[in-house]
């Protein structure tokens, strides 16, 4: 099988179900950004992550991988074939691992600047690549139902990559980077 189709060459892709988009459009734009999210990740699991986290971490790219199935799949007309979606359950998942990494930090007292360990910093910016995919979700579910659970799994999945964030920091005895506000 050849990794080029040449079906896009036209400027359009294709979803789920056959119907072909330009590759501009919000729907594209938003399970695009879902794939950078997961490129950013694995470029995260490469800085010597604690291991602890690795697990988790692996499990959200495998999870992204459905977000975008998720994104790249129409609701209406529902499709004839099954495709896997992203659940409550997998928001509760995520909440609950902030809930057990957040009772074991240091209180936030002060906003944080991304950095500390190498780990932290790529995370953060899974964070940021995460916020963008769930502003261009919420743009996209302005104009089309995508379904509630997208939105509010991206939302959490940046909450969670803070704290993860703060976590890689806490175990490995650096502390996270104080903002200080410029006093001029």
């Amino acid at each position: 099988m050849k990794i080029y189709t040449k079906t896009g060459d036209d400027g359009t892709t294709g979803l789920f179900g056959g119907k072909r988009l330009p590759k501009f459009a919000l729907r594209i734009e938003a399970y695009g950004t879902v794939d950078e999210l997961n490129a950013t990740l694995g470029i995260a699991l490469t800085h010597a992550m604690p291991e602890r986290l690795m697990p988790v971490l692996k499990k959200i790219s495998s999870l992204l991988f459905t977000v975008g199935s998720d994104l790249a799949t129409p609701l209406h007309p529902a499709p004839k074939y099954h495709i896997p979606r992203v659940e409550q359950t997998h928001i509760e998942w995520l909440e609950a691992l902030i809930d057990e990494y957040t009772a074991e930090l240091p209180a936030l007292k002060n906003f944080i600047l991304p950095g500390g360990t190498q780990a932290a910093a790529h995370l953060h910016l899974a964070r940021t690549v995460c916020r963008r995919a769930e502003r261009i979700a919420v743009h996209l579910a302005s104009e089309e139902d995508i379904g509630e659970i997208v939105v509010k799994f991206l939302n959490r999945l940046s909450d969670y990559f803070f704290t993860a964030a703060r976590l890689a920091n806490h175990l490995t005895g650096i502390d996270d980077v104080p903002w200080e506000p410029s006093k001029h």
